[in-house]
C-alpha cells in the first residue's frame, strides 16, 4: 500500500505521517526540519525554548532556570529553533506543538505565527479559543489534539459559532502515547478507550464538519500500523517515540541510551504535575520521587497553569519543568524521559532518511 499525501489547510505533505511535538528539546529545529525536509511534518515543540543554545535566548534566569513563563517559553529561542529549522527544510511544511495548559499560551501561539510556522497543534486542554491568537496569520492552518468524538463536536461547534472557522484536521491521540493522556488510568488500560476504537467515532464526526482529516496518534510504530488506521478511516498518523532514535533528534545521546536500554515493563503511567497520568521510563527519578527523596521542588518557570505554581508539583513530588529540563541536558539521575508504549522496541538509533523509508515502503 502506497501512502495518499495529506492536506491540512493550505499545506500539503508528501507523506501522512506528522512527527510528534516533544519537549522539552526533543524535537526543535534539526529533528522537525529533517522531517518536514524529508516529507512527513516536522513539529517543533514550545516547550522549554529558554533552554536553546545554551540559554543565549532567554532574558533572565535564576539558578539556571528561565525565570517564569516568559522566559521559559522564550519567543527569542523559538523565533531561532523555527529559522533553524527552515535552512534546513526550507519551504516545506512546518507546524509547532503548543501545549494549551502552559501559562502564555496564547502568546506563546502567536510567537509561533510570528516566527513562520504554517501550522498549530495544540493537545493538553481543550482548545477552543484557539483560533483567536491566529485571526492576524489566515493561512495558519489550526489542528486540535483530542481523545474523543465529543471533544471534537465541541471544538467545532465553538470554533464555528464564535470564530466562522473549524479545524484544519484533527489529531486523535490513544492512551498508548508517551507523556501526557488525555485519558484517567483507568480508562488507559480500558478497551473502549484504546486508539484502534475511537478512530471510527472521531471519523464520523469529523465527517460531519465537512471531512476534516482526522490524524490517528498513540502507539503507532510500523508501516503496518499506520494502514490499520488508515483502514479505520484516519487520514494521516502521527509519530513522536519512534522519532526519537533518530541522529537528528535534538534529544541528548542519554535520553536515547534510556529509550535503548528500556524494557516493555520500564515504560509506565505516572502521576504528574499537569493533572493527567503521563507515560514515561521508570528510570532513578520515579524512585525518588516514590520515596519522596527527590531534588527540592521551587516553582521558577512557572509553566504550567494546573501545577498552580509548584502546589501540584510538591503533590506529586517532582517539578515537571526541572526535570523534562534535566533529560534535555542528560542528567540520568534526575531527567524524566517520557516515552510512548513502544520506547522499548527502539534498538539502535538510525536517520530520519531511513526511518521515514520504512515507515512507507516497510521494514
Amino acid at each position: 500500500m502506497s501512502f495518499k499525501p495529506l492536506q491540512i489547510g493550505k499545506y500539503m505533505l508528501k507523506f501522512p505521517i506528522v512527527q510528534g511535538g516533544m519537549g522539552v528539546g526533543i524535537s526543535w529545529d534539526k529533528l522537525a526540519g529533517t522531517v518536514s525536509a524529508e516529507g512527513g511534518l516536522g513539529v517543533i515543540s514550545a516547550v522549554g525554548t529558554g533552554y536553546y543554545e545554551d540559554k543565549v535566548h532567554v532574558n533572565r534566569l535564576v539558578a539556571n532556570r528561565p525565570l517564569d513563563a516568559e522566559n521559559f517559553y522564550s519567543k527569542k529561542g523559538l523565533s531561532a529553533i523555527v529559522a533553524n529549522a527552515r535552512k534546513i527544510c526550507g519551504d516545506a511544511p512546518l507546524a509547532c506543538n503548543v501545549l494549551y495548559a502552559i501559562n502564555d499560551y496564547g502568546r506563546v501561539v502567536q510567537d509561533a505565527c510570528e516566527a513562520g510556522v504554517d501550522i498549530i497543534i495544540t493537545g493538553a486542554g481543550l482548545p477552543t479559543n484557539m483560533p483567536e491568537f491566529t485571526a492576524e496569520y489566515p493561512d495558519v492552518a489550526l489542528v486540535p489534539i483530542v481523545s474523543s468524538a465529543k471533544a471534537l463536536s465541541i471544538i467545532c461547534k465553538r470554533w464555528q459559532k464564535r470564530y466562522n472557522r473549524l479545524p484544519d484536521a484533527v489529531v486523535l491521540e490513544g492512551p498508548k502515547s508517551g507523556g501526557h493522556q488525555g485519558f484517567t488510568y483507568e480508562q488507559c488500560e480500558m478497551d473502549e478507550f484504546q486508539l484502534e476504537n475511537l478512530v471510527k467515532p472521531v471519523v464520523a464526526e469529523a465527517a460531519l464538519w465537512g471531512n476534516i482529516p482526522v490524524i490517528a496518534a498513540g502507539g503507532i510504530w510500523d508501516k503496518n500500523d499506520i494502514e490499520e488506521m488508515m483502514a479505520l478511516g484516519a487520514s494521516g498518523v502521527q509519530m513522536g517515540t519512534r522519532f526519537i532514535g533518530t541522529f537528528e533528534c535534538d534529544a541528548h545521546e542519554n535520553f536515547k541510551q534510556v529509550l535503548i536500554d528500556a524494557k516493555e515493563e520500564d515504560i509506565t503511567l505516572m502521576k504528574s504535575p499537569v493533572g493527567y497520568p503521563a507515560r514515561g521510563v521508570r528510570t532513578n527519578l520515579r524512585d525518588l520521587v516514590d520515596t519522596r527523596t527527590g531534588p527540592s521542588i521551587k516553582c521558577i518557570s512557572n509553566c504550567v497553569a494546573p501545577c498552580n505554581r509548584g502546589v501540584e508539583a510538591k503533590e506529586v513530588g517532582f517539578c515537571i519543568a526541572d526535570r523534562l529540563s534535566d533529560a534535555y541536558a542528560g542528567n540520568l539521575e534526575l531527567g524524566l524521559f517520557f516515552s510512548g508504549s513502544n520506547g522499548y522496541r527502539i534498538d539502535k538509533v538510525i536517520s530520519v532518511k531511513e526511518l521515514m523509508q520504512k515507515l512507507t515502503l516497510g521494514e
